[in-house]
Protein backbone atom coordinates (compact mmCIF):
# COMPACT_ATOMS: atom_id res chain seq x y z
CA UNK A 1 0.00 0.00 0.00
CA UNK A 2 1.94 3.20 -0.80
CA UNK A 3 2.23 5.95 1.93
CA UNK A 4 -0.86 8.71 2.03
CA UNK A 5 0.83 12.04 2.49
CA UNK A 6 -1.24 15.23 3.59
CA UNK A 7 0.53 18.66 1.47
CA UNK A 8 -1.02 21.83 3.20
CA UNK A 9 -0.32 24.33 0.73
CA UNK A 10 -2.68 27.27 -0.22
CA UNK A 11 -0.52 28.03 -3.32
CA UNK A 12 -2.49 26.20 -6.03
CA UNK A 13 0.34 26.47 -8.45
CA UNK A 14 2.87 25.05 -6.02
CA UNK A 15 0.26 22.51 -4.43
CA UNK A 16 -0.25 20.97 -7.54
CA UNK A 17 3.12 20.36 -8.63
CA UNK A 18 4.02 19.09 -5.42
CA UNK A 19 1.59 16.78 -5.88
CA UNK A 20 2.21 15.91 -9.35
CA UNK A 21 6.04 15.03 -8.18
CA UNK A 22 4.77 13.34 -5.22
CA UNK A 23 2.06 10.68 -7.07
CA UNK A 24 4.76 10.17 -9.66
CA UNK A 25 6.91 8.30 -6.81
CA UNK A 26 4.26 6.37 -5.91
CA UNK A 27 3.19 8.57 -2.88
CA UNK A 28 -1.10 8.41 -2.07
CA UNK A 29 -1.55 12.69 -1.91
CA UNK A 30 -4.43 14.18 -0.21
CA UNK A 31 -4.42 18.24 -0.35
CA UNK A 32 -5.78 20.63 1.90
CA UNK A 33 -5.36 24.57 1.76
CA UNK A 34 -6.89 25.53 5.22
CA UNK A 35 -5.88 24.46 8.72
CA UNK A 36 -9.76 23.54 9.33
CA UNK A 37 -9.76 21.25 5.91
CA UNK A 38 -6.20 20.11 6.97
CA UNK A 39 -7.19 19.09 10.28
CA UNK A 40 -10.48 17.31 9.43
CA UNK A 41 -8.31 15.13 6.78
CA UNK A 42 -5.66 14.42 9.64
CA UNK A 43 -8.12 13.22 11.96
CA UNK A 44 -9.87 10.98 9.55
CA UNK A 45 -7.68 9.94 6.48
CA UNK A 46 -4.42 9.22 9.25
CA UNK A 47 -1.28 10.12 6.86
CA UNK A 48 2.04 8.82 7.37
CA UNK A 49 3.38 11.97 7.04
CA UNK A 50 2.16 15.58 6.59
CA UNK A 51 4.05 18.52 4.75
CA UNK A 52 2.59 21.19 6.21
CA UNK A 53 2.95 25.41 4.88
CA UNK A 54 3.57 28.23 7.42
CA UNK A 55 0.77 30.77 6.41
CA UNK A 56 -2.33 29.67 5.50
CA UNK A 57 -5.82 31.59 4.98
CA UNK A 58 -7.11 30.80 8.14
CA UNK A 59 -3.94 30.06 10.47
CA UNK A 60 -0.72 29.22 10.60
CA UNK A 61 1.01 25.72 10.70
CA UNK A 62 2.75 26.39 13.82
CA UNK A 63 -0.79 25.90 16.00
CA UNK A 64 -1.81 23.31 13.52
CA UNK A 65 1.13 21.40 14.63
CA UNK A 66 1.54 21.92 18.40
CA UNK A 67 -2.72 21.27 18.22
CA UNK A 68 -2.28 17.53 16.64
CA UNK A 69 0.89 16.50 18.70
CA UNK A 70 -1.15 18.19 21.86
CA UNK A 71 -3.71 15.45 20.97
CA UNK A 72 -1.04 12.77 20.44
CA UNK A 73 -0.60 12.62 16.86
CA UNK A 74 3.01 10.94 16.11
CA UNK A 75 2.79 11.29 12.23
CA UNK A 76 6.11 13.22 10.62
CA UNK A 77 5.80 16.51 10.20
CA UNK A 78 8.12 18.29 7.40
CA UNK A 79 7.40 22.33 7.61
CA UNK A 80 7.62 24.01 4.48
CA UNK A 81 9.44 27.91 4.99
CA UNK A 82 10.77 30.48 2.79
CA UNK A 83 14.38 30.79 2.14
CA UNK A 84 16.05 32.39 5.46
CA UNK A 85 13.22 32.44 7.98
CA UNK A 86 15.48 31.15 10.25
CA UNK A 87 13.83 31.70 13.01
CA UNK A 88 10.27 30.27 11.49
CA UNK A 89 12.34 27.03 11.13
CA UNK A 90 13.87 27.33 15.08
CA UNK A 91 9.73 27.81 15.53
CA UNK A 92 8.75 25.20 13.88
CA UNK A 93 11.04 22.50 15.24
CA UNK A 94 9.91 23.49 19.15
CA UNK A 95 6.32 23.52 18.20
CA UNK A 96 6.93 19.40 17.23
CA UNK A 97 8.23 19.31 13.75
CA UNK A 98 10.44 16.69 12.24
CA UNK A 99 12.09 18.53 9.38
CA UNK A 100 11.76 21.41 7.61
CA UNK A 101 12.46 22.03 3.69
CA UNK A 102 12.59 25.96 2.25
CA UNK A 103 10.95 26.89 -0.77
CA UNK A 104 11.70 27.21 -3.51
CA UNK A 105 12.11 23.62 -2.79
CA UNK A 106 14.20 21.24 -5.61
CA UNK A 107 12.08 18.07 -6.32
CA UNK A 108 14.97 15.82 -5.51
CA UNK A 109 15.58 17.25 -1.59
CA UNK A 110 12.03 16.76 -0.88
CA UNK A 111 11.64 13.25 -1.71
CA UNK A 112 14.63 12.57 -0.22
CA UNK A 113 13.30 14.39 3.56
CA UNK A 114 10.28 12.76 3.05
CA UNK A 115 12.11 9.24 2.47
CA UNK A 116 14.49 9.55 5.23
CA UNK A 117 11.88 10.62 7.69
CA UNK A 118 9.19 7.76 7.23
CA UNK A 119 12.29 5.40 7.40
CA UNK A 120 13.17 7.07 10.62
CA UNK A 121 9.56 6.64 12.20
CA UNK A 122 9.40 2.79 10.84
CA UNK A 123 12.70 2.06 12.45
CA UNK A 124 11.46 3.70 15.97
CA UNK A 125 8.92 1.95 15.83
CA UNK A 126 10.46 -1.40 15.69
CA UNK A 127 13.30 -1.43 17.07
CA UNK A 128 11.71 -1.42 20.37
CA UNK A 129 11.89 -3.11 23.93
CA UNK A 130 8.94 -3.80 26.03
CA UNK A 131 9.83 -2.76 29.43
CA UNK A 132 9.67 0.71 31.38
CA UNK A 133 12.96 2.87 31.81
CA UNK A 134 12.80 4.24 34.79
CA UNK A 135 14.65 7.84 36.34
CA UNK A 136 13.90 10.16 38.61
CA UNK A 137 10.30 10.83 38.03
CA UNK A 138 9.93 9.32 34.51
CA UNK A 139 9.25 6.16 33.05
CA UNK A 140 9.85 6.19 28.94
CA UNK A 141 8.50 2.88 27.24
CA UNK A 142 9.63 2.72 23.91
CA UNK A 143 7.30 0.32 22.86
CA UNK A 144 4.65 2.19 23.65
CA UNK A 145 6.86 5.67 22.32
CA UNK A 146 5.37 7.42 25.63
CA UNK A 147 7.01 9.21 27.81
CA UNK A 148 5.50 9.34 31.76
CA UNK A 149 6.29 11.14 34.37
CA UNK A 150 4.73 10.02 38.17
CA UNK A 151 2.36 8.01 35.70
CA UNK A 152 0.85 11.01 33.89
CA UNK A 153 1.72 11.21 29.97
CA UNK A 154 3.98 13.61 29.23
CA UNK A 155 3.22 15.59 25.90
CA UNK A 156 5.88 15.06 23.40
CA UNK A 157 6.98 14.67 19.99
CA UNK A 158 8.41 12.16 18.13
CA UNK A 159 11.67 13.53 18.11
CA UNK A 160 11.82 14.02 21.47
CA UNK A 161 11.00 10.56 22.18
CA UNK A 162 13.62 9.25 19.50
CA UNK A 163 16.21 11.51 21.25
CA UNK A 164 15.65 10.18 24.52
CA UNK A 165 15.47 7.07 23.69
CA UNK A 166 18.74 7.29 21.52
CA UNK A 167 20.21 8.52 24.98
CA UNK A 168 18.47 5.85 27.10
CA UNK A 169 20.11 3.47 24.37
CA UNK A 170 23.62 4.47 25.29
CA UNK A 171 23.29 4.79 28.68
CA UNK A 172 26.66 5.95 30.15
CA UNK A 173 28.51 6.10 27.02
CA UNK A 174 29.34 10.22 25.60
CA UNK A 175 27.74 10.32 21.89
CA UNK A 176 29.52 12.76 19.79
CA UNK A 177 26.96 15.77 18.48
CA UNK A 178 27.49 14.81 15.32
CA UNK A 179 26.86 10.75 15.96
CA UNK A 180 23.24 12.08 16.81
CA UNK A 181 22.26 13.68 14.32
CA UNK A 182 23.21 10.35 11.88
CA UNK A 183 21.56 8.36 13.80
CA UNK A 184 18.28 10.52 14.30
CA UNK A 185 17.96 12.67 11.78
CA UNK A 186 19.99 11.40 8.82
CA UNK A 187 22.12 14.27 8.56
CA UNK A 188 23.61 13.75 5.22
CA UNK A 189 19.96 13.53 3.78
CA UNK A 190 17.94 16.21 5.36
CA UNK A 191 21.24 19.04 5.79
CA UNK A 192 20.13 19.46 9.55
CA UNK A 193 23.04 21.45 11.49
CA UNK A 194 24.28 21.77 15.34
CA UNK A 195 21.49 24.22 15.70
CA UNK A 196 19.05 21.68 14.84
CA UNK A 197 20.24 19.63 17.94
CA UNK A 198 20.46 22.33 19.97
CA UNK A 199 16.64 23.30 19.66
CA UNK A 200 15.71 19.19 20.20
CA UNK A 201 18.18 18.95 23.51
CA UNK A 202 16.38 22.23 24.93
CA UNK A 203 13.26 21.18 24.35
CA UNK A 204 13.63 17.65 25.56
CA UNK A 205 15.17 19.09 28.87
CA UNK A 206 12.51 21.26 29.08
CA UNK A 207 9.98 18.76 29.07
CA UNK A 208 12.19 16.33 31.77
CA UNK A 209 12.14 19.61 34.36
CA UNK A 210 14.25 18.24 37.27
CA UNK A 211 14.98 15.38 35.69
CA UNK A 212 17.17 16.87 32.95
CA UNK A 213 20.13 16.40 35.15
CA UNK A 214 20.68 13.08 33.99
CA UNK A 215 21.60 14.32 30.69
CA UNK A 216 25.14 15.63 31.16
CA UNK A 217 26.38 18.19 28.16
CA UNK A 218 30.11 16.98 27.86
CA UNK A 219 31.57 20.09 26.56
CA UNK A 220 32.77 20.21 22.78
CA UNK A 221 31.66 16.69 22.37
CA UNK A 222 27.99 15.77 22.84
CA UNK A 223 26.25 14.62 25.68
CA UNK A 224 26.19 11.47 28.06
CA UNK A 225 22.65 10.15 29.87
CA UNK A 226 22.77 8.60 33.14
CA UNK A 227 21.09 6.81 35.72
CA UNK A 228 21.20 6.33 38.86
CA UNK A 229 18.28 4.40 39.85
CA UNK A 230 16.61 0.71 38.39
CA UNK A 231 13.24 0.26 38.41
CA UNK A 232 10.72 -1.12 36.52
CA UNK A 233 5.90 -0.37 36.19
CA UNK A 234 4.59 2.58 35.34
Amino acid sequence: MADRILLVEDDYALALGTEYALQAEGYEVVTAGRIEQAYEMQREGRPDLILLDVMLPDGNGYDFCRKIRQEGCQTPIIFLTAVGEEVNIVQGLECGADDYVTKPYRVKELLSRIAANLRRYRLTQRNVEPEGYHFGQHCFYPKEFRLYRNGELVDCTPNDLRLLGELIAHEGQVLERGQILERLFDAQESFVDDNTLSVYMKRLRGKLGEDAEYIETVRGVGYRFTRKETGHGK
